[in-house]
């Protein structure tokens, strides 16, 4: 035995310090295998669409209302079914408006516990006794696991089961014993949650997303180009402090950063009346309407040219700093004619739509003024300052990454950059070139230096490479060839606006394009799967988000109330559970007060993507690789 070896199972045997404690714990890990997977959702692109994000979590994307008809069939009513599900999704809320209803609060509690037991018991006995109470508040984990797993057949089951229920009743300790039960089935019917990224931007409750990720039990995130930027702005990194500033300003979302983070924009609000005060700020329309007052939506476009021109300039001295990321052709200030009003692009003089720019000296157009470099100095200290914020960033530092690998599957929220012959994309970093998996490998050590490196250079680095990935041709976030932000502001014709996708978006025809990037990603082609986001799918015009055979599953499908008019829907939830994969194309909900108040649901409807020949067994996963190396090492320890 080498010395090693002999060292781990003596740490080993500090848990299981006889043979028939390790003999006990391989029985148990030996039943687990045979159980079934765990149910994986898959969701990406929320954009800070909170309440149907959070719904959706909450019903299982359906599957609690199945389970409620499986179990309860004819017994209960359509209404009684809509009440339990409401219940389940909301049980804090609802419970306060039934109790404040009934004239019997205890006859209401008892049923309202029954039916909860027994939605609760299908689910428990697909999990392990230890996963139910991991699950379950400390203080309820011996209570929980006497009812749902008592012997119901037993002479003596129904009395004890009933009399502890009006225990907990007399107590009164019902009302929050509901809420035990409720959270309880939600967290059972979705083991595990992979948010493929685009957490933030244009919705309106990005932190209450991240307080709902933070509290989920099992979780792991695929940084999205929106989730880094705000990753960036955290770290005081200029570019990204002015896109994610000019962009709450563009959908009239200054509220996420002020209300929501407590960012201090009186600064900048001061300075850009100051500016922009009588400027009509063509071109700066916001993207619809969030119900601002008038001063409010005049504040905001103001905000929004003010950050877009700082844009421009910040952008610029960043370009200078890094010749490596290839960006020179974007700085497009200093190319313009002040004389005549117009640019020339590719060979085309356009007209500038909006000439008033009075910060900008056509001599030095990248420079400056001091208080715009006041106004980047007070939004740098209130960003890097905001314990909330940084606190949701550690958390997407945590359980984040640029790709994850799990049960076969290859996670991530944009693309693998190709090359238009379906190779795949050198991109130079810092003088080194990398592609795929090692190109990934490379931009996620930089993210971590940003945050955690004590070496000034490499955290100046880690920065500025953040930023890259936000706008980058090369980054596997970005995937077109340009960022046209300039263009949409400065240039009414669209055909100056054109982003061309990177070629993964072409290629989905070519099965053995992606073969060879499953290869690169250590994956066997024969099995494996990519999911990602990013691109909104055209359900409306009948694209499908199944591609390449069934190897590639694009579900990005409007979450975001920004692009429903694109998609036709309103999020998708790839589920992965023991019997297959499945696509839920969901629609819309108004709002989680008339969720509750109303007993709304979201209803979906489903697609058999890909169903297993058998039930898959938990032996069949990266889980059962694991259970089986812990088996192996506890006979090493028995002998």
């Amino acid at each position: 035995m080498q010395e090693a070896e002999r060292k781990y199972l003596e740490a080993l045997s500090m848990r299981y310090p006889t043979p028939t404690d390790a003999a006990l714990e391989m029985a148990s890990l030996t039943a687990e295998l045979s159980m079934p997977k765990e149910t994986e959702f898959f969701v990406s692109d929320i954009h800070g669409e909170h309440a149907a994000f959070s719904h959706i979590l909450r019903n299982a994307s359906g599957n609690i209302r199945t389970l409620i008809d499986a179990v309860f069939g004819d017994e209960l009513s359509a209404e009684e079914k809509a009440s339990l599900a409401s219940l389940v999704y909301y049980p804090a809320q609802r419970t306060a408006i039934e109790l404040k209803a009934t004239a019997d609060q205890r006859l209401w509690c008892a049923s309202a516990l029954d039916m909860l037991i027994r939605l609760a018991g299908p689910l428990a006995l697909r999990h392990t006794q230890q996963r139910v109470i991991d699950a379950t508040p400390a203080r309820y984990a011996s209570l929980v696991q006497a009812l749902l797993f008592h012997d119901a057949a037993h002479p003596e089951g129904d009395t004890y089961f009933n009399t502890l229920v009006a225990a907990i009743i007399e107590a009164g300790q019902a009302p929050d014993f509901i809420v035990v039960l409720a959270e309880l089935i939600q967290h059972l019917a979705v083991d595990h949650l992979h948010m493929l990224g685009d957490v933030y931007d244009r919705g309106t409750y990005p932190d209450r997303i991240m307080e709902e990720l933070m509290n989920f039990p099992s979780i792991d995130i695929q940084w999205g180009n929106h989730d880094v930027v705000w990753m960036g702005a955290a770290l005081g990194q200029w570019g990204c402090i002015a896109h994610v500033v000019r962009n709450c300003a563009r959908y009239g979302n200054l509220s996420i950063l002020e209300d929501s983070y407590g960012i201090n924009l009186r600064p900048l609000a001061e300075f850009a009346q100051r500016t922009y005060g009588e400027d009509p700020c063509v071109g700066y329309a916001l993207k619809g309407d969030p119900g601002l007052s008038e001063a409010e939506h005049a504040l905001n476009v103001k905000i929004q040219k003010a950050m877009a021109i700082l844009q421009f300039k910040v952008e610029a001295q960043l370009i200078a700093e890094n010749p490596s990321f290839g960006l020179e052709s974007r700085n497009l200030l200093h190319t313009i004619d002040f004389n005549t009003g117009t640019i020339v692009l590719d060979g085309t003089e356009y007209p500038i739509v909006d000439m008033v720019m009075p910060t900008v000296d056509p001599a030095d157009p990248y420079r400056l003024t001091p208080e715009e470099d006041q106004v980047m100095h007070a939004l740098e200290a209130a960003f890097v300052g905001c314990e909330k914020l940084q606190r949701h960033m550690a958390f997407l530092l945590e359980v984040g990454s640029l790709y994850t690998i799990y049960n076969g599957n290859l996670l991530f929220h944009a693309c693998v950059p190709l090359n238009p012959d379906g190779t795949l994309k050198e991109v130079e970093v810092f003088g080194e070139t990398y592609k795929g998996r090692a190109l990934f490998d490379v931009f996620d050590h930089y993210v971590r230096e940003a945050f955690t490196s004590t070496d000034p250079v490499m955290r100046k680095r880690g920065k500025d490479l953040i930023w890259y990935m936000w706008l980058g041709e090369g980054s596997p976030l970005f995937a077109k060839s340009k960022m046209a932000t300039f263009e949409i502001y400065m240039i009414a014709d669209k055909a100056a606006r054109k982003e061309v996708k990177n070629s993964f978006y072409s290629l989905f025809d070519q099965r053995e394009v992606f073969d060879e990037m499953f290869r690169d990603f250590g994956l066997d082609p024969q099995t494996a799967h990519i999911v990602c986001g990013h691109v909104p799918v055209k359900v409306k015009d009948g694209e499908d988000p199944v591609k390449c055979d069934g190897k590639v599953f694009t579900i990005d499908g409007g979450y975001s109330s920004a692009y429903q008019g694109t998609t036709g829907i309103a999020g998708f939830t790839l589920i992965y559970n023991s019997y297959g994969y499945f696509l839920d194309a969901h629609q819309p909900i108004s709002s989680t007060k008339d969720a509750i108040e109303q007993r709304l649901d979201i209803f979906s409807d489903r697609r058999v993507i890909k169903e297993a020949p058998e039930q898959i067994p938990v032996a069949d996963t990266d889980r059962g690789a694991l259970l089986r190396d812990q088996i192996f090492s506890l006979k090493a320890l028995c002998e």
